[in-house]
């Protein structure tokens, strides 16, 4: 068995390497690393980009796994598993409000309309908090996750205190994903999206 997941992060190799190990030891994982384009990315998704992003994933025979969240409407478009899909649609069924967190701007649109359109599909009532954390994304950038990670829940942590009603932490971001062990006390579930996305490929083999 064999997927590709398309990166924009070296770093999302050794989380998918790490999930294929415990869940699908058998299976075989080809990365595909594109840092440029979630750079390009930030200052809008132009004519170019799509059209490259699209063509890489046309041109690959396997299932892939687009693990950039800024790309994944794209992506999915051209017939990748857009990373974050599995997860929004997991949040949408809580019976409650949803606090979305994301660490850069350029992911606020696409994981928020995401969201929405799951909760409109599961016909949820509720509402979506949306909590920008971009001051820590210079610690991931810089190659410390764990810093990061300890940002990120910190903030998430403070933003609950501080609003009633939240019943699912979702981390929009697969970066954000070590965040999901430091909030793993809380009395509300904290989503994070890798392994539901790679039991999503999975289960196109």
């Amino acid at each position: 068995m064999h997927l590709t997941c398309l990166h924009t992060a070296h770093v999302h190799c050794a989380t998918f390497d790490g999930l294929r190990d415990r869940i699908t030891p058998g299976t075989e994982i080809e990365h595909i690393v594109r840092k440029d384009w979630l750079e390009r990315a930030q200052s809008g998704i132009d004519a170019t980009l799509e059209a490259e992003v699209t063509a890489q994933i046309s041109a690959i025979e396997t299932p892939v796994i687009c693990t950039c969240t800024t790309l994944g409407k794209v992506a999915e478009a051209a017939g990748a598993i857009r990373i974050d899909r599995p997860m929004m649609q997991r949040a949408a069924e809580t019976a409650g409000d949803v606090l979305l967190a994301y660490a850069l701007k350029s992911t606020e649109t696409p994981s928020n309309d995401l969201l929405r359109e799951e909760m409109e599909k599961a016909r949820s009532p509720y509402q979506i908090a949306p909590l920008l954390l971009d001051r820590h994304w210079p610690l991931f950038e810089s190659g410390r996750p764990h810093a990061f990670a300890r940002g990120i829940a910190m903030d998430i942590r403070a933003a609950l205190t501080q609003r009633s009603g939240i019943r699912a932490v979702v981390l929009a971001q697969a970066s954000m994903a070590g965040a999901a062990m430091l909030l793993s006390d809380l009395n509300v579930p904290v989503l994070a999206s890798p392994v539901l996305a790679l039991k999503a490929g999975l289960s196109q083999l």
